[in-house]
């Protein structure tokens, strides 16, 4: 004897749940004040690489000491430089990197 299956029933639960998860995830990639959305995040990350990278080139800027963060394209420096010309010229290498909408430039001179 075979069994029957309620195609109804069985697609009504399917469409609720692939309806709730594609909900979820939709939600999951928008963006607010204090949370970036997935594309900002990966716009960060490409900024805090080419920062970081415009830092290390640079033959007067000690990056190996300085901490590289972004958030919605504001690019936060940390860490320690000998110098405040370097920390001058560490924010300015910063402030030139495409996509980077202003630096917050915490370093401190040693």
């Amino acid at each position: 004897m075979k069994s029957k299956i309620s195609f109804s029933a069985y697609s009504s639960r399917e469409f609720c749940a692939v309806f709730a998860a594609a909900l979820f995830a939709v939600s999951g990639c928008a963006g607010t004040r204090i949370h970036e959305s997935t594309g900002e995040g990966i716009d960060d990350g490409a900024i805090t690489v080419k920062v970081k990278t415009a830092l290390l080139d640079h033959k007067h800027v000690s990056a190996r000491d300085v901490r590289v963060e972004t958030f919605k394209g504001t690019v936060q420096l940390s860490g320690f430089v000998k110098s405040e010309d370097e920390k001058q010229r560490a924010e300015e290498l910063a402030m030139s990197v495409g996509g980077v909408k202003s630096v917050i430039n915490g370093l401190v001179v040693e």
